[in-house]
């Protein structure tokens, strides 16, 4: 069955957009969590918290279990969100600032849309790719500019890579699912399948490390990432892909790398420049044309 669209969804790109605010403060507060605590306890714990938070919405709802195939599918879901970007953004800040890292995270827009043709069985049209690239060079080129990159290539950057295409895929894939069993129900089953993998590494990495160095800050970062980055976040961001499709709802996360330069001026009290505001334009723009080019689907993924 093939569906094309070339109309924008307001509820999925609104949704997309409240998803993306909550991750958009992700990076500075795995800054602050991995301050105090070990980077693989940031990593896994944030996981093992929400998960114990999907457990009760799940049995709160009556969610029904998945099917054996849904299962199957479900699988690539944490490999990316749960597993994959938390674990490469907890090592790559342990030693680089989160400003640094918007700069590689601005390519996660365009991973996705890779994705949702992969996993999605999506088919954008050249000129949504167009945008998207004009989207990301805008992106790159304000981070640049804004003093968001510092040194040359670095191990950090090796694990940004890694966890945007592993992010781009989870993306994707639970998008997908999304039109299927829920925004809400897809990111809570991923994080229960996850939970066998998850409690033990955070209960070994918390008694290894200790958390003598953690401070206030510390457990607020940790906080932050656990129940909004994720679990809330998730909430709205599969519900818009589900809606909007994810290539074009991916999009809309061009706009995270300049939020999260945003969310450190404002912690830092550092002016905002009329290249954010222009860039800002430039995004707007980038990403309403994604939405109104057409996009063919093919399937369920």
């Amino acid at each position: 069955m093939r569906v094309e669209s070339n109309v924008i969804a307001p509820a999925g790109v609104t949704l997309g957009a409240v998803g993306v605010l909550g991750f958009s403060f992700s990076l500075p507060a795995t800054r602050l969590a991995v301050a105090g605590l070990d980077p693989w306890f940031v990593a896994f714990g944030r996981a093992l918290g929400a998960g114990l938070l999907a457990i009760g919405y799940l049995v709160a709802v009556r969610a029904p279990l998945p099917t054996r195939a849904q299962w199957r599918r479900l699988v690539l879901v944490p490999v990316g969100i749960v597993v994959g970007f938390p674990l490469s953004t907890s090592l790559a800040l342990e030693t680089q600032t989160s400003a640094h890292g918007a700069v590689v995270i601005a390519g996660l827009p365009m991973a996705t849309a890779v994705w949702a043709v992969a996993r999605a069985g999506e088919h954008p049209r050249p000129g949504f790719w167009l945008a998207s690239g004009l989207g990301f060079v805008a992106v790159l080129t304000f981070v640049f500019t804004s003093g968001g990159v510092s040194g040359g290539f670095e191990l950090a950057d090796a694990y940004l890579l890694v966890g945007v295409v592993l992010c781009g895929l989870g993306y994707a894939q639970g998008g997908a699912m999304a039109r299927e069993l829920g925004g809400a129900r897809v990111v809570c089953w991923a994080l229960v399948m996850s939970l066998p993998v998850t409690l033990p590494i955070t209960v070994i990495s918390g008694v290894s490390a200790g958390f003598a160095k953690a401070d206030a800050s510390s457990w607020l970062g940790f906080g932050y990432v656990t129940v909004v980055s994720m679990f809330l976040g998730f909430f709205a961001w599969y519900a818009g892909m589900a809606r909007g499709g994810v290539a074009k709802v991916g999009q809309v996360q061009l706009a995270q790398p300049i939020l999260t330069l945003a969310w450190a001026a404002l912690v830092l009290h550092e002016q905002v420049g009329w290249i954010t505001v222009a860039t800002a334009i430039v995004v707007l723009t980038c990403v309403v044309w994604t939405q109104r080019e057409r996009v063919q689907t093919v399937g369920n993924g």
